[in-house]
C-alpha cells in the first residue's frame, strides 16, 4: 500500500468515526508504516475470516449476502477487509469502542432526520383517525417507500453523467446520441414487451402431437434467441436489474419443456448483453465502456451468424430440439461469461479503471479454464485500448485527455502564481492527483510513478518546452505485468532526468539556493556589517515611521558595496516589512489546518508597536518553475531563520556598543567601581552567549546541513527528491535553531530582551557620565598656550554649559545613588543567570529525551569551564526527587483497591 493510500485511508477513518482532536492522523499514520507486514492477505485466510465472522455476527445470513453481492460487483479490496474485521471481532477493547460510537453516530442520525426529514401529521393516539387521513397517510407513506426504492431511470442516470462531464469541460461538450434513438425501443435489440407484432391465431400446444410440438417449440426458440417474443414462449417485464425471465405455455409436453427450460438462459445472457451494449454504447458511460461494448457486440454478431445457420438448417427441417441443443451448448458458455461481466459492470457502476479492474480479475480467476480465459483476455484487450491512449499520452508527453473522467490521474484548476504568495499552497500536491477507484488493479504498484511522470513532463511543457519520451511505445493489455514495469519505468527516468536536467541546468536550481543561503542565512558577513551600518538609524523607528524604498535604496548600496556584488541574481533579493513578530509568525505558521488557524488569523494586531528591527526580514523573487521548490512556505520558512539571526546580530552589536562605551569611560574617575566591574562582567557573559548561540546555529547546524544537502542534491534522481532533502534541510534548521519548541524559544526571547534592556540601561549610563564629565571640564577657569581665554571663548562656554544643564536634567535619573545602580545590575545579573539556567536544563531534558543530540553542543560552549554544572545537578537532583516522592502514592492506590 503507498503512503498516500495510508494518508487517505487514515483521514477518512478517522472522518467516519467523527474522531476530532487528539494527536491526529500523523501519529497513526507514523504507526502504521512502522509496522506494515511485507505480505498481502490472500483469499485463503479472507476465506476462514468470513466464516469467523459468519459465526460471530447475529444475522450470517445477511452478512454472507451482503458478501456475495459485494463480490459479484468486483468490491476492491473486499478479501482484506474481511480480513481485518475477523482480527477485530478478536479485540474485545476495540468492539467496545466501535459499539459505543456506533450508538453516538446513531444518535447523532437520529436528530439530523428528526430536523431534516419529511414531516407527517400523524394525530395522537387517544384520537381516532379519519378514512380520509388515513387515506393521505398511506399516499405518503407510499410516495416515501416508492422513491426510495424505484432504479432511477437510464435517461436521468445520462443526464447526471453528462452533466458532470460538461462541467469539467466546458470548452468542448462531449457529443450525445438524438432524442429518437432512445425513443424508438424497436432499434433495441431486446425483447419489446406489452407490444405483440404476431397476427397469426395460436393454435393450443396441446392439441398437437409431439413431433409437431418439438418443430413449433424449435421455432419459437430460435426467435427468442434473437431477442423476439415466440408463440408459446414470451419473455417477462424486468424488475430492476433482474435477469430475463420467460414464461413457457404451460401445455407443452414434459420432456419438451425439460430441453426448452435448459436453452432458455442462453435467450436471457442475450437479453442482458443486449442491454449492456445498448446502454453503454452511449457517450456518457465513457469510452472504456464503449469500447467494451464494441466488442460485445462483434461477439453477438457472431452469435448471430450461429442463429442463422441454425434457422436455416430449421427451414430444410434438419433441426430438431436435441440437435439445438447440442449446437447451443459451446456458445451458452460464451454468453454465460458475458452476460455476468455486463451484471457486475452494471452494478458496481463501473466505469474507466475500476472496469478493467474487474475485467483483469476475472481474466485471472478463470485460470484453469483456457476458453473463458481467451474470452476475457479479448474482452479486457479491447476495453483496455482508449485507457491506454489516455495513459501513453500521460507517461510520453505530460498531458491529459479524459474528457469522461475515466484516468487514475485527476487534473485539478490550480494557479502557479498562488505558490509565491499562499504559505499554504499546494500546487505541486493537489494540480494532479490519484483517483485511486480509476486505478486498473494490474497498475496499482505503479499508480505514484505514473502520477510523477507525468508531472514531471508537464512542468516542462509549462515552460515552454515541448518533450516526448523518445522511448515511447504502444501500451498493450498483457498478463504479464512485467511488460507495463518496464514501460513505465522507462517513461519515468526519462521524465526524471528531463525535469532535474532543466531544474539544475538550465534555471540553475543550486546557484539560486546559495544566493539565498548568503543572504536569508547570513553568511556574507562584510554586506550585512554594511548594511547593519546604513540601516542602524533607519531600523530604530516605529515600522510605520519606515520608508521602505529608503531601506530598498539601503539595500542596493550595501549590496554593491560588498562581495555580494558578483552574486547574479542579488536583484531578486527585496525588503519585507512584517506585520507581525517572529513568534507570532511562528505561531501562526504552526496553526495552519488546525482548530487555531481562524482565530490567530482573525485576532486584532498588538496593540505595542513593532520597531522596525522586529518586523524586518528578506524577500526573494522566484519564477516558475523555481517556485516548486523554493515555493512560499520554503520562503516564510528561510524568513523566520533570518529574523532569528539578525535579531541575535542586533543584539550583538549593541552589547558590542556597550563594550566601547565602557572602553571610554575608564578615562573617567569612579568613586566606587564594584558595581561598575559588575556590569562588565555580566556584559561579557552575555556576549558570551549571544556569540556562542550565533556560533552553534551557524557553523554547527546550518554549515553542516547545507553541505549534506548539496550532496543529496548531486545524487537526487527526481524532483521529489529534491523536494524533500530541501524540506528536511529547512526542517532540521528550524528545530536544532530552537524555532519548533514554543518552550525553548519563550526562554531564549526573555534572554534576548534581558540583553536588550540591559544594553539600553548601560547606554544611558555612559551617556550620563560623559555629561558630568563634560560638566566638570567646563567649569575649570584655564587659559591655553596662547593665553587666558578671550570673551567670545568664554561667551561660547556660557552656552555649552546651558545646553549641558538641560542634558543632565533629562537624565537626572541616571545619578541616583551608587547603591540603587548597583542593586539594577545585580537585578539583570540575576535574571539572566535564571533564563540561562532555564534554558541550559530545558537543553540538557530535550536533548536526553527526545534524542536531540545536536543541541547539547549548546551546554557545552556555553559551559565550557563547568561553571554552571554543578548548579545543573543541583536542579536535576530536586526534579529526580519530586519524582520519587511521588512514586510511592501508586501502590497505596493499588492496594486500596485491592
Amino acid at each position: 500500500m503507498s503512503e498516500f493510500r495510508i494518508h487517505h485511508d487514515v483521514n477518512e477513518l478517522l472522518s467516519l468515526l467523527r474522531v476530532h482532536g487528539g494527536e491526529g492522523a500523523e501519529v497513526y499514520i507514523d504507526l502504521l508504516q512502522k509496522n506494515r507486514t511485507p505480505y498481502v492477505t490472500t483469499t485463503v485466510s479472507a476465506h476462514s475470516a468470513k466464516v469467523k465472522i459468519a459465526e460471530f455476527s447475529r444475522t450470517p445470513e445477511d452478512f454472507l449476502k451482503k458478501y456475495d453481492e459485494l463480490k459479484s460487483k468486483n468490491t476492491r479490496n473486499l478479501d482484506p477487509l474481511v480480513y481485518l474485521l475477523s482480527k477485530l471481532t478478536e479485540d474485545k477493547e476495540t468492539l467496545q469502542y466501535l459499539q459505543q460510537n456506533a450508538k453516538e453516530r446513531a444518535e447523532l442520525a437520529v436528530n439530523a432526520t428528526a430536523s431534516g426529514s419529511i414531516s407527517f401529521t400523524i394525530p395522537s393516539a387517544t384520537s381516532k383517525i379519519s378514512m380520509q387521513e388515513l387515506e393521505e397517510l398511506r399516499k405518503q407513506l407510499g410516495s416515501v417507500t416508492t422513491s426510495s426504492s424505484v432504479q432511477q431511470p437510464l435517461e436521468l442516470i445520462r443526464k447526471i453523467l453528462r452533466d458532470k462531464q460538461n462541467k469539467k469541460n466546458s470548452g468542448q461538450p462531449i457529443p450525445v446520441f438524438p432524442a429518437w434513438v432512445y425513443e424508438r425501443s424497436a432499434l433495441n435489440g431486446d425483447f419489446l414487451i406489452g407490444s405483440s407484432l404476431s397476427t397469426d391465431t395460436t393454435v393450443p400446444i396441446g392439441t398437437l402431437p409431439l413431433a409437431s410440438q418439438e418443430s413449433t417449440i424449435v421455432e419459437d426458440l430460435l426467435y427468442v434467441l434473437i431477442g423476439v417474443d415466440g408463440r408459446y414462449i414470451t419473455a417477462q417485464p424486468l424488475i430492476g436489474r433482474q435477469n430475463r425471465a420467460f414464461l413457457v405455455d404451460p401445455n407443452l409436453d414434459m420432456s419438451v419443456k425439460e430441453l426448452v427450460t435448459r436453452i432458455l438462459p442462453v435467450a436471457a445472457s442475450y437479453s442482458t448483453v443486449t442491454r449492456f451494449i445498448e446502454e453503454k454504447s452511449s457517450f456518457e458511460y465513457g469510452q472504456v465502456n464503449h469500447a467494451l461494448a464494441a466488442a460485445m457486440r462483434t461477439l453477438i454478431k457472431e452469435y448471430m451468424i450461429l442463429i442463422t445457420q441454425l434457422e436455416h438448417l430449421q427451414r430444410q427441417g434438419l433441426l430438431s430440439l436435441q440437435k439445438l441443443w447440442f449446437y447451443i451448448q459451446p456458445t451458452m458458455r460464451t454468453m454465460e461469461i458475458l452476460a455476468s461481466l455486463a451484471t457486475s459492470v452494471d452494478k458496481g457502476e463501473c466505469m474507466g479503471g475500476s472496469t478493467l479492474s474487474l475485467l483483469h480479475d476475472r481474466t485471472f480467476n478463470y485460470t484453469g479454464d483456457s476458453q473463458a480465459q481467451e474470452l476475457c483476455l479479448y474482452l479486457t484487450k479491447a476495453a483496455s485500448v482508449p485507457y491506454f491512449e489516455i495513459l501513453e499520452k500521460w507517461i510520453y508527453r505530460g498531458i491529459i485527455n479524459d474528457p469522461y473522467s475515466e484516468f487514475m490521474v485527476e487534473e485539478h484548476e490550480l494557479q502557479k502564481e498562488k505558490i509565491q504568495e499562499d504559505y499554504n499552497d499546494k500546487y505541486w500536491d493537489q494540480r494532479y492527483t490519484v483517483v485511486q477507484q480509476q486505478i486498473p488493479s494490474f497498475l496499482q504498484k505503479m499508480a505514484d510513478k505514473i502520477l510523477s511522470t507525468g508531472k514531471y513532463l508537464n512542468v516542462v511543457r509549462e515552460c515552454g518546452c515541448d518533450v516526448t519520451c523518445p522511448e515511447a511505445k504502444e501500451v498493450i493489455y498483457t498478463l504479464k505485468e512485467r511488460a507495463y514495469v518496464e514501460q513505465i519505468e522507462k517513461a519515468y527516468n526519462y521524465a526524471s532526468k528531463v525535469l532535474l536536467d532543466f531544474l539544475m541546468e538550465e534555471k540553475e536550481l543550486v546557484a539560486h539556493l546559495r544566493s539565498i543561503k548568503h543572504y536569508f542565512l547570513m553568511d556574507q558577513g562584510d554586506f550585512f556589517v554594511h548594511f547593519m551600518d546604513l540601516t542602524e538609524e533607519e531600523l530604530k523607528k516605529p515600522v510605520d515611521d519606515i520608508i521602505p524604498t529608503r531601506l530598498e535604496a539601503l539595500l542596493e548600496l550595501a549590496l554593491r558595496m560588498s562581495t555580494a556584488n558578483t552574486d547574479p541574481f542579488k536583484d531578486d533579493l527585496k525588503i519585507d516589512l512584517m506585520p507581525h513578530d517572529l513568534i507570532t509568525q511562528l505561531l501562526r505558521v504552526l496553526a495552519i489546518e488546525t482548530k487555531q488557524e481562524k482565530a490567530i488569523i482573525n485576532a486584532d494586531p498588538t496593540e505595542l508597536t513593532l520597531s522596525g528591527l522586529e518586523a524586518f526580514s528578506f524577500d526573494y523573487i522566484v519564477k516558475w518553475p523555481l517556485s516548486l521548490i523554493i515555493n512560499r512556505k520554503a520562503l516564510t520558512r528561510y524568513q523566520m531563520l533570518f529574523r532569528h539571526m539578525f535579531y541575535c546580530k542586533h543584539v550583538e552589536r549593541q552589547l558590542c556598543n556597550v563594550w566601547i562605551s565602557n572602553k571610554a569611560a575608564k578615562e573617567y574617575s569612579l568613586h566606587s567601581a564594584k558595581w561598575f566591574a559588575g556590569a562588565f562582567t555580566l556584559r561579557q557573559r552575555m556576549l558570551n552567549f549571544v556569540q556562542n548561540i550565533q556560533y552553534y546555529m551557524m557553523f554547527e547546524v546550518m554549515e553542516p546541513t547545507w553541505h549534506i544537502l548539496e550532496k543529496n542534491l548531486k545524487s537526487a534522481s527526481n524532483i521529489d527528491d529534491v523536494l524533500s532533502h530541501h524540506t528536511s534541510f529547512l526542517d532540521n534548521c528550524l528545530k536544532d535553531c530552537m524555532l519548533t519548541n514554543p518552550e525553548l524559544l519563550k526562554i531564549f526571547s526573555k534572554l534576548m530582551s534581558v540583553c536588550v534592556m540591559f544594553t539600553n540601561c548601560m547606554q544611558r549610563f555612559t551617556q550620563s557620565m560623559k555629561l558630568n564629565n563634560e560638566m566638570g571640564r567646563l567649569t575649570l577657569e584655564h587659559g591655553t598656550m596662547l593665553g587666558p581665554p578671550t570673551e567670545q571663548e568664554r561667551a561660547e562656554e556660557v552656552v555649552k554649559k546651558q545646553l549641558t544643564n538641560k542634558l543632565l536634567a533629562e537624565h537626572a535619573d541616571a545619578f541616583q545613588l551608587t547603591s540603587g545602580f548597583e542593586a539594577t545590575i545585580n537585578k539583570f545579573d540575576s535574571n539572566f543567570s535564571t533564563h540561562l539556567l532555564d534554558l541550559l536544563d530545558k537543553l540538557s531534558v530535550y536533548s536526553t529525551n527526545d534524542c536531540e543530540h545536536s543541541m547539547i553542543n549548546i551546554i557545552y560552549r556555553l559551559d565550557f569551564n563547568g561553571f554552571y554544572t554543578e548548579r545543573l545537578e543541583h536542579i536535576s537532583a530536586q526534579r529526580s526527587q519530586k519524582v520519587v516522592s511521588e512514586a510511592p502514592l501508586l501502590p497505596r492506590v493499588v492496594v486500596a483497591t485491592q
